[in-house]
């Protein structure tokens, strides 16, 4: 008698190896929330190669495959990802919105120079302040410079959209004269 093998036939090769990303990233678009878990499982594993692919991902116009990259991308911490992410923080659903701010938390300081720079230059888009305040409130526990923690507390001044731009273009011009920018 032989042995039973635990084989799923016409499931994708889901072995972690840049070889099959294109295989594993066109299964992210399947119906079967199954076979996206496992393809995405093993794009984590696979790890930063994938983040190109994996960003491109992000503006794709199905909603559950961009989810499903977001979802990657938290668990990659791809720093190459934070801009799109940032954008994604405006996405029309709510879930995306929450994942791209998951995401920016995840990079840490590696998000905050793409993220102040949107609130300066769409600092009136009241997803994005939503996103923001997210990520930086979370982000407070680990130590933020004095001029960050001034954008978080005019994300949550009466009139966010007038004081947060200005706050976050000097937060910006703080971090990028204490990195040498």
């Amino acid at each position: 008698m032989s042995e039973p093998t635990n084989q799923i036939h016409d499931a994708p090769d889901t072995t972690p190896s840049p070889a099959n990303l294109d295989t594993l990233l066109s299964t992210l678009h399947s119906h079967n929330g199954l076979e996206r878990e496992r393809a995405r499982q093993a794009l984590v594993a696979i790890g930063q190669p994938a983040g190109p692919a994996l960003i491109d991902l992000l503006t794709d116009p199905y909603h559950q495959v961009r989810w499903e990259a977001a979802k990657a991308l938290v668990e990659i911490r791809d720093p190459r990802a934070a801009p799109t992410l940032v954008a994604r923080l405006e996405d029309e659903e709510f879930d995306m919105r929450w994942l791209a701010a998951e995401g920016l938390i995840a990079l840490g300081r590696a998000g905050l120079l793409p993220l102040l720079a949107a609130l300066v230059t769409r600092g009136d888009s009241v997803w994005l302040r939503q996103g923001a305040h997210h990520v930086l409130n979370s982000m407070f526990r680990k130590d933020l410079p004095a001029a960050v923690i001034a954008v978080l507390a005019a994300l949550e001044d009466g009139a966010p959209g007038l004081v947060t731009p200005q706050a976050a273009q000097a937060a910006l011009d703080a971090l990028r004269d204490e990195s040498g920018l």
